[in-house]
């Protein structure tokens, strides 16, 4: 079967910031994105981990708040340093609760990635260093989902669905609905799993 093509440019000089919960694949869907699209890429958990220590150790020693500001300031620069380009950006699950980041969400081409539970239950079973999911970490998920779905929903331009698909099959659903969306068509809803445009 010939490789599907990748080449073709898209016409995109805005930021693409990948938001959703926790595990959901955020990083490995913008690493093949950014591969993808010949774009750079930036984990802002990782831009945080680099530059303070582990998620972990910033809770446990200067707590919840401390990490959320270190988080909005990954953010900010990363979205500043990467105006005028499609650099891909994956913020982590918690990070689009900060009002200064929803405004410079504005200033990119959001896209959530849409699960459930059971999409993620492999995942969280195997990583226990969250520290906002100590405890019963399925339970946890679900009511941090339930709070941040809607500011997801909100803040998005497409919306593509993770639940079917391997890493590569989804990475090539979203380069096709930015296609559609930065040529102002409603991007097509592939199968198995679909992206669709949100109308602001």
């Amino acid at each position: 079967m010939p490789a599907k093509d990748t080449a073709r440019p898209i016409a995109l000089t805005r930021p693409i910031a990948l938001i959703g919960p926790m595990a959901v694949g955020k990083s490995a869907i913008g690493q093949q994105l950014a591969h993808q699209l010949g774009s750079p890429f930036v984990d802002t958990d990782v831009v945080v981990v680099s530059n303070h220590g582990s998620i972990a150790e910033i809770f446990a020693s200067r707590g919840e708040h401390a990490f959320r500001e270190l988080e909005a300031r990954a953010v900010a620069r990363a979205v500043e340093d990467a105006q005028g380009s499609n650099t891909v950006i994956s913020l982590g699950g918690g990070a689009v609760l900060d009002s200064g980041t929803q405004q410079l969400l504005q200033r990119c081409t959001v896209v959530y990635l849409e699960c459930d539970a059971d999409t993620v239950a492999e995942r969280i079973a195997r990583n226990s260093g969250r520290p906002l999911l100590a405890g019963d970490a399925m339970e946890r998920w679900k009511t941090l989902f339930a709070t941040r779905r809607p500011v997801y929903e909100r803040l998005a331009d497409l919306v593509l669905d993770v639940r079917t698909g391997s890493v590569p099959d989804l990475a090539h659903r979203l380069v096709d609905a930015l296609r559609g969306y930065t040529a102002g068509t409603t991007p097509a809803v592939p199968e198995p799993a679909g992206t669709k445009e949100v109308k602001k």
